[in-house]
């Protein structure tokens, strides 16, 4: 036994979430604001790009033969107007013509595309209102010297959520080779005979093969996203959540530490019964029960129509109403039931009930005749 070491050590050192203990709590509504605030929400980019795909392909589906024949009338329109510029300058065209004229194509071209791009624009602003509602915030695009720090940098590489995304997009890339190489095998004898077709007519078949192909992997595409924004609802759901002491010091800073508030209130209850104390000098008269209860009334007209209560105690406070009563003459009476009843029943500062007015002006009276008689 003598040769027994003893060593201390912390059993704080074993625990894995810190001191703070382990992280089993909702989190709180701050704490969500707060994160909020900062851009961290619960949304899948996949299921944004899911739909994105799927709506590009269903409205070049519905609209390809449209904005087919708008980009021949459009090709047209180049040539011609290449034709003329040449004829009116002996076979040439200069660089400001040419320019102009490229500027009139590329914008037929955006205005024949812009059905495209504002359908893919509303539908991306759609899913990330309905993923994360509407509440814009530019704290995510300051600059943090957190995220240059190359050590984080090399973590976030072998993380946990890196694996995941690994895990996602290996499945992603499986899905989309099953689904192209289902699609496509049927479609082989098709696209053997595109030597022999027109040139409008093999675009168009192969452009529907290829529509055909994109909405199928959306839709499948679809599903991943589905499953990838269930799988950040829970994740974000778990690293929000708190250890209890976090929840504490949470509620301690927004409502105030229970203590000083304690205090604060102890402070408050003393400068009320001050305030009450000096008030008892102006009574007419203090009804007691007589040890337990104090009630101290005045009557003054030109303030109520009744006598009201200046002052009121129990067991200890109601002994010093007593004592300030005697030290400034007032008339101290024993009165049980009225004590009780002004005590439990009137606030201080109030006037006295009216089933009391005629208890109370019997011993007013009494108190006066005494005063007139003295």
């Amino acid at each position: 036994m003598e040769d027994m070491i003893l060593l201390r050590y912390d059993l704080q050192w074993f625990a894995k979430e810190g001191p703070g203990g382990e992280k089993t709590e909702p989190a709180t509504e701050k704490k969500l604001s707060d994160a909020r605030k900062e851009g961290q929400v619960a949304k899948s980019k996949e299921i944004s790009t899911a739909v994105g795909l799927f709506t590009l392909f269903l409205i070049l589906k519905i609209f390809a033969g449209t904005m087919g024949r708008q980009f021949l009338e459009n090709f047209h329109f180049v040539y011609s107007q290449i034709a003329d510029f040449t004829v009116l300058y002996e076979g040439q065209i200069s660089a400001r013509d040419f320019c102009t004229l490229l500027n009139k194509a590329l914008l037929r071209i955006l205005l024949i595309l812009l059905p495209l791009l504002g359908a893919g624009l509303v539908t991306g602003f759609i899913i990330e209102v309905v993923q994360v509602k509407w509440k814009p915030t530019t704290k995510p695009l300051k600059p943090k010297g957190s995220k240059l720090n190359p050590l984080k940098g090399v973590k976030r590489l072998f993380s946990k959520d890196k694996l995941v995304e690994l895990l996602k997009s290996v499945i992603k890339l499986a899905m989309i080779g099953y689904v192209a190489y289902s699609t496509l095998i049927d479609q082989i004898p098709t696209l053997f005979l595109l030597y022999d077709m027109k040139l409008a007519t093999a675009v168009q078949t192969f452009g529907n093969i290829v529509i055909n192909l994109g909405i199928k992997i959306s839709a499948f595409f679809s599903i991943i996203g589905m499953a990838d924004y269930a799988y950040q609802k829970w994740k974000f759901k778990e690293d929000m959540k708190m250890t209890k002491q976090e929840v504490k010091d949470e509620w301690k800073n927004a409502e105030g530490d229970p203590q000083i508030k304690s205090k604060q209130r102890a402070r408050m209850r003393e400068a009320s019964r001050r305030r009450m104390m000096s008030a008892v000098p102006q009574a007419d008269v203090v009804i007691t029960n007589p040890t337990h209860f104090a009630v101290a009334l005045k009557y003054d007209p030109e303030q109520f129509d009744a006598p009201f209560v200046l002052a009121k105690g129990e067991d200890f406070l109601a002994m010093r109403i007593r004592e300030e009563a005697y030290a400034h003459d007032i008339e101290v009476v024993e009165n049980k039931p009225l004590a009780r009843m002004l005590y439990y029943n009137v606030e201080l500062g109030a006037q006295i009930p009216q089933e009391l007015y005629a208890t109370v002006a019997e011993i007013l009276a009494v108190i006066y005749n005494k005063r007139n008689l003295a």
